[in-house]
């Protein structure tokens, strides 16, 4: 599911042109542009497993997170351990979002009966959770996933959040922070010039919100406790269309992903940016789940053409892992 960065905390604000980027305090060049391709929903389902190792085995993308409450992380582990070189971290799993297939949180229903709807599946939406959750029980759930993970042999390379529900609230956010910190896990946070979340503001609302005026600040605060931050955060590839609307033909939404992740990459600003996608190898099966079948198995062909791999190569971009931004930050002056 798409990350929605909810605006009530992240603090989103575009730096001064002449301000250091977080790439250049990790040792990267004052115009480098330096990028995560990044596949969420690991996990989730066979095919995500599938489309999310071939995005990274076979294509560009080079990086992942993986769902630990998920009926079929076990299989995703499996293959990590298989091939231990792989980035991954967790995608910190707050919300079940799919009308017919859902979980619920490792804590159990009973420790955290406000993480939980009547199924005892987790919610299906973020403002679901802000309205019945507390702070204790979400960052008991994130520990447990934490916890799974590790018992898995599983050790992430970052911690992300799936839908953007730790980033619904400012208590939400600080124990995310608090988690990250404490576990010594990067987490993610665009805390730079955040030139693409801001275009996407614009686009949508017309407008940033006042409130979204202490990204800087967090980043700083995240920087100076020891992880890696973020420049920028490029999140709109879920909502991209081919023409033909969304039973257009497989080819036509490959064509328009490679058009519009070539374009983004282009547009891309010194620093370093993590850009979010779905790719999946969807099966028969996979309709029964959602119908964002087409999008993702979108992100999964664009992440596979030869095309997007040649605009990376002529735009001279750096592709990097968050297990080497955890590696660079130690490496860092505090």
């Amino acid at each position: 599911m798409k990350m929605i960065l909810a605006s009530a905390a992240l603090g989103l604000v575009v730096a001064p042109a002449w301000a250091e980027t977080y790439a250049q305090k990790l040792g990267w060049g004052v115009e480098d542009r330096v990028v995560i391709l990044h596949v969420d929903d690991a996990g989730m389902s066979h095919d995500s497993n599938v489309g999310a190792l071939k995005a990274i085995r076979q294509g560009v993308a080079n990086s992942m997170s993986v769902m630990m409450p998920c009926p079929w992380v076990t299989e995703l582990v499996a293959a990590l351990k298989d091939d231990p070189g792989l980035d991954a971290g967790l995608h910190l799993t707050l919300t079940s979002e799919w009308d017919q297939y859902c979980w619920g949180p490792l804590v159990g229903k009973d420790a955290a009966p406000g993480l939980v709807d009547s199924r005892g599946c987790m919610w299906r939406s973020v403002a679901q959770v802000v309205g019945a959750a507390s702070p204790d029980e979400i960052e008991a759930e994130v520990r447990a996933q934490i916890r799974r993970a590790r018992q898995h042999g599983f050790e992430p390379t970052h911690l992300d959040s799936h839908m953007g529900t730790l980033f619904a609230t400012p208590e939400f956010l600080e124990r995310y922070i608090e988690v990250g910190t404490e576990e010594g896990i990067p987490i993610m946070y665009p805390g730079g010039h955040n030139t693409a979340i801001r275009a996407q503001y614009l686009a949508g609302s017309g407008s940033i919100p006042d409130r979204l005026l202490q990204a800087e600040a967090i980043g700083k605060r995240i920087w100076e406790a020891g992880l890696p931050v973020l420049d920028d955060l490029h999140n709109t590839s879920y909502g991209w269309r081919p023409e033909g609307g969304q039973d257009a033909p497989t080819e036509d939404w490959r064509k328009m992903k490679v058009e519009h992740y070539s374009q983004a990459l282009r547009d891309l600003k010194p620093g370093v940016t993590m850009v979010i996608m779905h790719a999946t190898e969807p099966s028969p099966n996979f309709p029964f789940i959602s119908g964002s079948g087409p999008t993702r198995k979108g992100d999964l062909d664009a992440m596979l053409a030869p095309e997007l791999r040649r605009v990376i190569e002529e735009e001279g971009l750096i592709l990097a892992t968050w297990r080497e931004l955890g590696q660079r930050r130690r490496r860092a002056i505090p």
